[in-house]
């Protein structure tokens, strides 16, 4: 008998005209580990809201078909009935803690079920265990970095035990080690009989699945298993999935034997087929990254033995010493907890340092107000709905134009100026809050752009989003940086930071580890691994081949195809 059964599920969300779902079948057996993937508004959030019935007792529409876990029909149940079986992960993972401590945070589903204290008690610890935050209890849900709210909204729902666990996204906010901690705990669980759906993004968690499911506009495009979904190179990207670098690389190689999918088996094919990366293709590469160094410009951010403690006394940037150049295209690595978000808050004055000084463009940020600072740094938050809240797109962009007192004839010229930058311009009436996340995140950066700043920080920019939305944001950073902008990207997407940044910095434990080129600090596998990090499969390919680091598919493609 399936856990899950849906049949000729078709569903539009009221005042909506087209359908997030359509006449959709699906069987999900017990114990299974079922992947949904997709591009942003595929449908696959809507489909993980039927199935513990939010859709239609919360999310209201027009609804046809039937969704049944363990042949029980869902709709004819309420949402708090369904709690029992079905444990879900949201994908806004903050709007699920309200509690004032950890240990509460994981005790409330488990006490609304009438669990034994003691019981609670075990059931706090193990899941608390499992996503690595055991020592925590006592510690606020606000204070936690991004990641560590995400594995708190996961060992919350753990501590319920549920039969059918359901995570939309659940490793966005984790730094790679961390998603595959994650992704572990998925395949334990699995084998403890637990049956999982989760929606992903990254195809990282493909090793774990028992099935992939492709999904767009609302159908199910192909399912299968992980090995016969990857390889589907032209169609993962047009579901807007970032398909698998080494599969990738070798059908653009145009290998007429079936397409490895892992860097062991690609490196075994070199050595069997003889090929070669010819020394005088790879110093071009490294010729081109030392000509970018020499075009920087005079310093823009300067540190000096930054730190800086929190209120609970935990030391979160410990000497800190930092030069940043006009120009730059910077990407800050580390792992959940490391300082990135702590760092860059001092760039525009959001925190001042507790020790040593912060200068921008040569003036000490303890002797600036963060309003001031504004008009030579646009700070671009994790989550953009922190950052929007006007009425309509013009009036959000417009917002730091007419604090700063620019002209209103000016604010229109420059509003629009920025919308077209991030190609918003037809949306200057819309509500911001019906625009996709990815169109968000563009109205967030358009936001700051509009004032101007010689500085652009953008913190997790690549969060949540698609395989495409993913590339139009960081295209459009570099154009921007081609411009003269300094950009500097908080980011756990390793394969971004080596395609798109020209200089990598690792912070752990509050200090810079590691500074330079792409090439230079991810051949340093180990010590990157020992900070939670682990280099892109392509990377690793490179690394075995020689000391020869490549960085992408396209550099790939440069050397092999002289």
């Amino acid at each position: 008998m399936p856990a899950i059964e849906v049949k000729e599920l078709s569903f539009a969300y009221q005042n909506m005209h087209y359908s997030a779902l359509n006449r959709m079948n699906l069987d999900v057996h017990n114990g299974e580990l079922v992947v949904l993937m997709g591009k942003s508004g595929a449908g696959k959030s809507t489909l993980c809201r039927t199935l513990n019935a939010l859709i239609p007792k919360f999310y209201k529409g027009r609804l046809y078909g039937s969704v049944e876990v363990f042949n029980e029909l869902t709709f004819e149940k309420e949402v708090f009935e369904l709690a029992k079986d079905i444990g879900m992960v949201f994908q806004d993972f903050e709007s699920q803690l309200f509690s004032t401590n950890i240990e509460l945070e994981c005790a409330f589903g488990p006490e609304n079920f009438g669990i034994a204290r003691d019981e609670i008690t075990n059931r706090i610890k193990e899941s608390l265990f499992k996503v690595g935050l055991l020592g925590f209890e006592k510690r606020n849900p606000t204070t936690l970095s991004g990641g560590e709210k995400q594995r708190l909204a996961i060992a919350s729902t753990l501590a319920m035990k549920p039969k059918i666990l359901v995570m939309d996204e659940p490793t966005t906010d984790l730094d790679p080690l961390g998603k595959s901690e994650i992704f572990a705990i998925c395949a334990l669980l699995k084998e403890e009989g637990v049956t999982l759906v989760l929606v992903e993004h990254e195809i990282e968690v493909a090793g774990y699945a028992d099935k992939i499911i492709l999904m767009d506009q609302g159908e199910i495009v192909l399912k299968g298993k992980p090995d016969e979904v990857l390889r589907k190179i032209k169609l993962l990207e047009r579901c807007g999935i970032r398909p698998p670098q080494i599969p990738r690389l070798f059908q653009e190689l145009k290998f007429k034997k079936k397409l490895p999918l892992t860097y062991q088996e690609a490196f075994q094919i070199f050595i069997q087929e003889d090929w070669q990366i010819p020394e005088g293709r790879y110093n071009i590469l490294k010729w081109q990254d030392a000509k970018r160094m020499e075009k920087y410009q005079h310093p823009v951010i300067e540190i000096a033995d930054l730190e800086y403690s929190y209120p609970d006394g935990n030391k979160i940037l410990n000497g800190i010493d930092l030069t940043i150049r006009q120009g730059e295209f910077v990407a800050i690595l580390g792992q959940n907890g490391s300082g990135k978000t702590t760092l860059i808050k001092h760039f525009n004055g959001l925190l001042k340092p507790m020790k040593g000084n912060v200068l921008i463009s040569g003036i000490n940020t303890r002797r600036r107000k963060v309003s001031e600072l504004a008009k030579e740094v646009g700070f671009v938050f994790q989550n953009p709905d922190c950052q929007i809240f006007a009425e309509t797109v013009f009036d959000e962009v417009a917002f730091g134009l007419r604090n700063l007192s620019v002209a209103e004839n000016e604010v229109s010229k420059q509003v629009y100026a920025a919308l077209g930058a991030v190609q918003l311009s037809i949306y200057g009436n819309e509500d911001p809050f019906s625009l996709t996340k990815g169109e968000k995140q563009k109205l967030a950066i358009a936001s700051v752009l509009a004032c101007s700043p010689k500085i652009l920080i953008l913190d997790e920019p690549t969060t949540g989003l698609d395989y495409h939305e993913i590339q139009s944001i960081m295209n459009l950073l570099v154009e921007l940086n081609n411009r003269g902008h300094t950009i500097i990207i908080v980011t756990h997407s390793m394969w971004t930071a080596a395609e798109y940044a020209h200089r990598i910095l690792v912070l752990d434990k509050g200090k810079i580890i590691l500074d330079d080129t792409p090439r230079m600090v991810l051949k340093e596998e180990e010590t990157l691994k020992k900070s939670h990090l682990l280099v892109p499969e392509i990377v690793c390919l490179s690394n075995m081949l020689g000391n020869m680091t490549l960085l992408s598919v396209e550099e790939f493609k440069f050397c092999l195809l002289e």
